[in-house]
C-alpha cells in the first residue's frame, strides 16, 4: 500500500487495516442504499433495506430520526465499523441535504478519504460540487461510484468528461459499464480482467464473476450479446488511448480519481468498489494539531470530538459525542484529559456504532470512530488525549444563512427551552444567540429545512412545542479583537449584540451596510463568518 508521505513510519498492522471515510453526493444519488449494500457485503447485516420500504423492520439501518424515515433522506451523519476481507472499514454517512451542509464539513475532518456518489442520469450535480470543494480543502483522496446504470443514464465518456472538467481532477475508470438501463448486463474490471454480471432477480445477490484474459477472450460471446462486446472493445480501446492510466500516489494525493460503474440497488459493482478502497484508500493519516501534528502511530491514545448527537435513544436523555481516534490504542475504561477542561476522563462505556445498534467497544485504534455518552462535557472540536495538552484544528463553524427567533409555546416552560436549545446548539445543529437586549432566543441555521428539524426534534425529545418567528436579522458575525476594542464596539452598538452558546460574543446584522459600516469605523474589530470549533 503507497503512502503519502513516503518517509513515515510503517504502521502497526492493526492500524495499517483501518480504512476510515465518508460518503458525499447529491440528495438521491442513492448514497443511502450504498451505504446498506456495504453493510451487506461487510456481513454487517443479512439483508438490506430499500429506503423506503415499507414497514420498520425494513428501514435503512442508518436513518434512525424520526423525521429521516418520514422523509426518506438522511439528515444526521451516523458512523458505522464493519469488517471486509481482512480490512476494518470505518464509513461516516454524511446528509445529503444541502441544509445540513455544516454537520457534512465537519465530518470530513474526521475521514482519511471521500467516497463520491454520482446519478448515471444526472452527473455531477450542484451540492457535490460544494462537497468535492471542500474535499478538496484538505486534501481528501476521493474514489467515484457512478450508481443507477440499469437506469437509462448518460454515456459513459461523457460523464467521465463532466467530472474532470467540473471538478478538475483526473479521473481514471476501474471498470467500464456494458450497455445501459435495460440493456445494461455488467461492468468490465479494468484493473483485473473480469467480467462482472449483473443479476437481475436477486438484488441482494452479489454479481457473479468471471476471469477472462483481456477482451479478445471467446468466453465473452458466451455471455455478453454481440452488438455489446464490440461496443465494449471499441469503448475500452478509447478509454486506454485517451484516459490516465491508475496511479495510487496520485489517487492519496487528491489529483486522480478511480471511477467504478454499478447499481447499488441492485448490489452491482459495489463489491468491487469495496475491494478499492482497501487497495487505493488511505491508511489512517496524521492529524492536524496545536502545538504539533498528532501521527496515527504514536503510542499514547488521542481522539477529537467532530460530531455530538443528542437523545440517540430518546428513552434516555443521552448524548453521544462521536470521537475520532487520531493516535495509539485504546482500550475501555482508560483515563484520559479533557484538554479543553484540564478534567480527566473515564471513558468506561464507549461504543461502537452498527447503524443504529450499538455495541461497547472494548478498543478501538487510530483511524476507527467510536461513541463516548456524556452528559454535556463533550463538545465538538474538544480533544482527548493521555495528558499532552493537544488540540485537534480545522474543525470549522459557519456563520448561519437563515435566523428566527424562537420562543416556547408556554411562557412558563421559557428555561427548559433554554436547556433544549443549548443542547442542540453543543450538538452542532443550530447556533443559539441570547441577544444582549430583549428577550428569548435568536436561532440561525444553514437551510430552512433544518428549522422545522429543530421544532419537531424539540416537541419529541423535550415536549416542547415552540414557535420560530422571522427575526429582524439576517445573519451573525462572530467579533473579535483586543478586549477595550471590543468592549467599546458592544457598548456602542448593544442593540446588535448577542452570545453565542459558548458565550463568544456575536454581531447579529441586518443587512450588508451594517458590517461595511464596522468594518469602517472600527478598524480594529474584526467581524468573521467562521469560528474554529475550540477544544
Amino acid at each position: 500500500m503507497p503512502d503519502a508521505s513516503h518517509n513515515r513510519p510503517e504502521l502497526p498492522a492493526e492500524i495499517a487495516r483501518r480504512r476510515t471515510f465518508a460518503i458525499i453526493s447529491h440528495p438521491d444519488a442513492g448514497k443511502t442504499t450504498l451505504t446498506e449494500k456495504f453493510l451487506l457485503f461487510g456481513g454487517a447485516i443479512q439483508m438490506a433495506g430499500q429506503v423506503r420500504a415499507k414497514g420498520e423492520a425494513r428501514r435503512t439501518r442508518s436513518d434512525y430520526m424520526q423525521m429521516e424515515k418520514d422523509r426518506g433522506i438522511s439528515v444526521s451523519a451516523s458512523a458505522m465499523s464493519f469488517d471486509f476481507k481482512h480490512f476494518r472499514f470505518n464509513l461516516v454517512d454524511t446528509p445529503g441535504h444541502s441544509d445540513f451542509s455544516e454537520d457534512t464539513y465537519r465530518t470530513l475532518t474526521a475521514v482519511d478519504a471521500a467516497i463520491m456518489v454520482i446519478d448515471g442520469a444526472k452527473g455531477v450535480e450542484s451540492q457535490t460540487r460544494k462537497l468535492f470543494e471542500v474535499c478538496r480543502l484538505r486534501d481528501l483522496p476521493i474514489l467515484t461510484f457512478c450508481n443507477k446504470m440499469d437506469r437509462e443514464s448518460r454515456d459513459t465518456f461523457e460523464i467521465i468528461d463532466e467530472i474532470q472538467e467540473n471538478l478538475a481532477i483526473d479521473v481514471t475508470p476501474a471498470s467500464w459499464p456494458i450497455g445501459v438501463g435495460r440493456d445494461f448486463v455488467g461492468c468490465y474490471d479494468l484493473l483485473n480482467d473480469r467480467l462482472e454480471l449483473m443479476d437481475r432477480a436477486d438484488r441482494n445477490k452479489v454479481a457473479e464473476t468471471i476471469e477472462i484474459k483481456g477482451l479478445d477472450d471467446p468466453k465473452l460471446a458466451e455471455h455478453v450479446p454481440d452488438h455489446l462486446v464490440d461496443q465494449l472493445r471499441e469503448e475500452v480501446e478509447m478509454a486506454r488511448e485517451l484516459l490516465p492510466t491508475l496511479n495510487p500516489q496520485s489517487v492519496l494525493e487528491g489529483h486522480m480519481t478511480p471511477i467504478w460503474f454499478g447499481s447499488a440497488i441492485n448490489s452491482f459493482g459495489v463489491k468491487e468498489l469495496m475491494e478499492g478502497i482497501g487497495a487505493y484508500g488511505p491508511e489512517p493519516q496524521p492529524q492536524s494539531a496545536e502545538p504539533r501534528q498528532i501521527s496515527p502511530e504514536e503510542t499514547k491514545v488521542s481522539g477529537f470530538v467532530f460530531k455530538v448527537q443528542a437523545n440517540m435513544d430518546p428513552k434516555h436523555r443521552d448524548r453521544v459525542a462521536f470521537v475520532r481516534m487520531a493516535s495509539g490504542h485504546f482500550k475501555r475504561g482508560m483515563k484520559l484529559t479533557h484538554v479543553r477542561t484540564k478534567k480527566p476522563l473515564t471513558v468506561s462505556a464507549p461504543v461502537l456504532f452498527l447503524a443504529s445498534d450499538r455495541e461497547l467497544a472494548e478498543e478501538a485504534w487510530a483511524g476507527d470512530i467510536i461513541g463516548i455518552p456524556n452528559h454535556g462535557q463533550l463538545r465538538i472540536g474538544d480533544t482527548l488525549t493521555e495528558g499532552e495538552a493537544l488540540r485537534v484544528t480545522g474543525i470549522p463553524s459557519f456563520a448561519p444563512e437563515l435566523l428566527q427567533s424562537c420562543r416556547a409555546g408556554d411562557p412558563m416552560k421559557a428555561k427548559h427551552l433554554e436547556k433544549a436549545l443549548m443542547q442542540f446548539a453543543e450538538e452542532g445543529a443550530a447556533k443559539v444567540f441570547k441577544p444582549a437586549f430583549g428577550s428569548g432566543f435568536i436561532v440561525g441555521v444553514v437551510g430552512a429545512l433544518q428549522f422545522e428539524v429543530l421544532g419537531s426534534r424539540i416537541e419529541l425529545e423535550y415536549g416542547l412545542p415552540v414557535r420560530f418567528e422571522a427575526s429582524q436579522f439576517t445573519s451573525a458575525r462572530w467579533v473579535r479583537g483586543d478586549k477595550q476594542a471590543v468592549e467599546k464596539f458592544m457598548d456602542a452598538n448593544k442593540q446588535h449584540i448577542a452570545h453565542d452558546h459558548d458565550g463568544d460574543v456575536v454581531y447579529l446584522t441586518r443587512l450588508q451596510w451594517d458590517i461595511d459600516r464596522i468594518e469602517r469605523d472600527y478598524p480594529d474589530v474584526t467581524l468573521s463568518a467562521t469560528k474554529e470549533m475550540m477544544g
